[in-house]
């Protein structure tokens, strides 16, 4: 133990993941390939000192107890204490360290000498060979072992790595640089180019071509793709919990959590299911909503925040209330922290579908646990990307400043918090909205019990997230009942998980709100207003836009609630736009609304 706590006073940690231990002459390319010899499967410094009977046992991490080689030449022939550790990032050819005052000045490159080992040998990395004409051979060895590296993936066509934000300490997918690349390549493997002149191969470093033609790949063979990160145990399609960190193959999910952390029992019950919402409730308890089916959005809410990445698809969640001070935001910032362990960074909304295209990329490329837009000013316009992303497992467009077309997951949580304003048109449908209703004039002259709830639960976050595991965990335990609801298109699989459990438990509908909000949608009552006034105006005959347009201008009380709703449709100073109405009727064409509907009359185009 003294010697394991010595190594860790000297040496610099490393997060790398070690290999099994394996052999050291590098003999001949892999199954006849030119370009790739394959890293040794035995470890030439380990194999050496075991069969002097200098090797020990090992010490974890890559390090191994050893008898120094120079042990006779200590005071009274004492072992204090000697390590080998091996290759990694930090010790690029292994390293060895004696406590001995006799070797204080002794080395890896003295114990590599002194066991007849070379240099190259010791690296312990496979060996690409550039040779000209193959190209294409040396470019899928050079992928196939940044793979064997366990640090790099392909997400939307990129190569990507997972990095730890140095300012948040958050988690993140990082896209990799055509420089980056050079430098994973020449960790991932060691580069040769032969010489004819001393007839010998010696290493250089990856060649730029080589290094661009992977870089601008249209697909990669080797590397992972990764789908997404988990930042607690997520759902596996076997409805088992995965509660190890690191890279799963079977979802394409990458951990980044402590999983000791976390506690959810194998066998919860109805019983642990409603003590753990009875928690949930707690933290809940002083927010202003208006109803119980607000409440229960945002328990709603607080599920999808654990398990999306378990989720194909999932709604958005909208924060309303009437005046400032209400608590949107705040409460966004407790749903956030079931998503993740960090605060968020909200953005505004985006004024139209390319900025919104753009932002969406740019954010899902980083697979952020939670997209949050803060302090709407305007309703919840349904952009056709956010439409998309909202119903789609995945999005795709050009990345900016990369010439590929990128296309990525969607697995993330996305937010939303305004005054007075809410979802509209097709967003009505993906969006749950939560109501908030403080009931007094200034809302944020409010006094509260838990006035730092956010950071008291960032401090037991794994605590709160283990409840909802076990909520989710016992309602599948019990075979997944169903309670009757109405179906919501293109959520089946997040109403099962996130809804289906609360309605289990006696919870009111979280999904009120969307029905609520269809009907309540402008575009609807616009069209309520249309269709009723061409009813009353020419029945169920035949009739076209222009022919509207002139009853409009007949003046009549009979007439003036159709020219009231052409007026508010395509009204300009010069009357009533045909053909920006006609466009307009043409899109509802076929939507039912109070049980009439605009149909296209057979064998007239106009009508």
């Amino acid at each position: 133990q003294e010697l394991v706590d010595g190594l860790q006073l000297d040496m610099a940690q490393s997060n790398k993941p070690k290999r099994e231990n394996r052999q050291c002459v590098h003999a001949q390319p892999v199954d006849g390939d030119p370009v790739l010899i394959p890293r040794p499967e035995e470890n030439a410094v380990i194999t050496a000192m075991r069969s002097r009977n200098l090797y020990k046992t090992p010490l974890g991490d890559g390090r191994h107890d050893i008898t120094c080689p120079w042990v006779n030449e200590h005071t009274d022939h004492v072992d204090g204490g000697t390590a080998y550790f091996e290759p990694d990032d930090n010790w690029p050819i292994g390293g060895f360290k004696c406590f001995h005052g006799h070797c204080a000045k002794r080395h890896i490159r003295d114990l590599l000498e002194i066991l007849d080992i070379n240099v190259d040998a010791a690296r312990m990395k496979p060996i690409i060979r550039i040779i000209n004409g193959e190209i294409h051979r040396v470019v899928d060895a050079a992928e196939r072992e940044l793979s064997h590296s366990q640090r790099y993936f392909q997400r939307g066509g990129l190569i990507v790595t997972v990095v730890t934000d140095p300012g948040r300490k958050e988690a993140r997918v990082q896209e990799i640089t055509l420089s980056s690349l050079v430098r994973a390549l020449a960790g991932a493997a060691t580069w040769e180019r032969f010489n004819a002149t001393t007839n010998r191969w010696f290493r250089t470093d990856p060649p730029p071509r080589h290094v661009s033609v992977l870089f601008d790949a249209a697909s990669y063979t080797h590397l992972p793709v990764l789908n997404g990160l988990a930042r607690q145990p997520y759902l596996r399609p076997d409805d088992s919990f995965m509660a190890l960190p690191s890279y799963d193959s079977v979802t394409g999910m990458y951990g980044v959590f402590n999983a000791r952390k976390f506690s959810i029992s194998e066998q919860p019950t109805i019983d642990d299911a409603k003590e753990a919402l009875k928690l949930l409730k707690g933290l809940l308890s002083e927010f202003s909503f208006k109803t119980q089916s607000d409440l229960s959005a945002t328990l709603a809410a607080i599920l999808t925040a654990v398990i999306r990445p378990s989720l194909s698809n999932a709604p958005m969640f909208h924060v309303r209330a009437h005046t400032a001070g209400s608590g949107k935001s705040y409460l966004c910032e407790l749903i956030t922290v079931f998503a993740t362990s960090q605060r968020g960074t909200p953005t505004t909304f985006p004024s139209d579908d390319e900025e919104c295209r753009k932002l969406l990329l740019a954010e899902l490329l980083r697979a952020p646990a939670v997209v949050e837009f803060d302090n709407l000013t305007g309703d919840l316009v349904a952009h056709k990307s956010l439409c998309t992303t909202l119903t789609s497992e995945f999005l795709t467009g050009r990345i900016l400043g990369v010439s590929k077309t990128a296309t990525v997951s969607t697995r993330t949580l996305f937010l939303s918090s305004g005054n007075n304003v809410g979802p509209v048109q097709d967003m009505t449908r993906r969006c749950i909205t939560i109501d908030l209703d403080p009931g007094v004039e200034i809302p944020a002259a409010r006094t509260f019990t838990k006035p730092n709830l956010v950071r008291d639960l960032l401090k037991e976050r794994e605590y709160y997230v283990s409840a909802v595991l076990t909520i989710i965990s016992a309602w599948i335990k019990a075979d997944k009942p169903k309670m009757e609801c109405r179906s919501l298109a293109n959520y089946g699989e997040w109403s099962d998980l996130c809804r289906q459990p609360l309605l289990w438990l006696g919870c009111a509908d979280p999904t009120d709100s969307v029905f609520e909000s269809i009907c309540e949608d402008p575009d609807r009552e616009v069209l309520n207003r249309l269709i009723t006034s061409w009813h009353a105006t020419f029945g169920k005959s035949e009739a076209m836009v222009r022919d509207a347009i002139r009853k409009s201008n007949t003046p009549s009380i009979e007439n003036e609630a159709l020219s009231d709703v052409l007026h508010d449709i395509a009204g300009d100073r010069d009357g009533i736009n045909s053909r920006k109405l006609g466009r307009w009727i043409k899109r509802h064409a076929g939507r039912i609304v109070n049980g009439m509907r605009f149909v296209r009359a057979l064998g007239n185009s106009s009508a």
